[in-house]
Formats: C-alpha cells, structure tokens, sequence
C-alpha cells in the first residue's frame, strides 16, 4: 500500500431526525452533489412508510437495516495458482455501507415511480423481510455458506 490511509471523516447528523445513519444513507442517495434533493427523497419516503405502515419511519428504517445488512461475504484469494472465494466476517462499517448501497441500488431498478415511493417500498418490504435488496443479501451469505470449506484459508 502506498501512502497513508485516507482520514475518516465526521458526518454531521441529518438536520430533521438528529441521526448520523440517516445522513450518510442520504449522502448514498444523493446524485451531483444535489444534498437537498437527496434529503427531499428519503423525508419523503420516510413520511410515505409511516402512511402506509402506520409506525415510526426510523423504525422501519433500522428493522430494513437490521435485515438488509449481511454477516457473511465472500472474497478472492489466490492460493498456490487457484483462486478461491473465501467466506469472511463483514465488519460493522461495510455492513451498513453494503446495506445501503444495496437498497439504494433495488429502489433504482424499479422504474416508473418518483425515487421516494419507490424508496419507501423498498423500505418497507426490506422491513418485512422482502424486497430485492433482502435477496441480494441472501445470495451473498448463501454464496458464503457454498464456501465454507475454503474457510481454512482466511487469515
């Protein structure tokens, strides 16, 4: 590795719910630097889950959370001229950043609805266990469980 390791930055919480992992799902959902437009989105989405579902919006969000985010991941590593995908423990950081990066992906592959309905559906159903973004996590720690038997070469 060369040169230093980029600084962690602060993230300042979200100025309407005062929490840091509504900021930084914000900032994946942002597009060109357009914040207000992001933060227009998830407030939105997060006012359409409490219509729908009757229940506090950040506590659909941290249920979605909780069931998007994967224990398990795969990674590559060349042993002896072979490669092998080798399950490994996913630290809490990436969890959340793979939980993210995987809803705000489904909620893009729908097309036809504004951004924050179909946000808040993804939410919703990611909540309730569904949802595209719960199969992406179920195929990564799927994927993990196929290769366990190459677990001996983690380190």
């Amino acid at each position: 590795m060369r040169g230093k390791k980029a600084p962690v930055r602060k993230i300042l919480a979200d100025p309407k719910y005062n929490r840091v992992d509504v900021a930084k799902f914000i900032h994946y959902i942002m597009r060109d630097g357009k914040k207000s437009t992001a933060q227009r989105v998830v407030y939105e989405a997060f006012g359409i889950m409490e219509k729908k579902s009757k229940k506090p919006a950040l506590e659909i969000f941290d249920e979605a959370l909780k069931n998007v985010s994967p224990v398990l991941e795969v990674k590559s590593k060349r042993v002896g001229g072979a490669n092998y995908q080798i399950p490994m423990q996913v630290r809490a950081e990436r969890r959340t950043q793979l939980a993210f990066r995987w809803i705000v992906d489904a909620s893009r592959a729908v097309k036809g609805k504004p951004m924050s309905q179909r946000l808040a559906n993804e939410l919703l159903a990611a909540a309730e266990n569904g949802g595209d973004a719960v199969k992406k996590k179920m195929d990564v720690q799927r994927m993990a469980e196929a290769n366990r038997a190459f677990a001996h070469f983690a380190r």
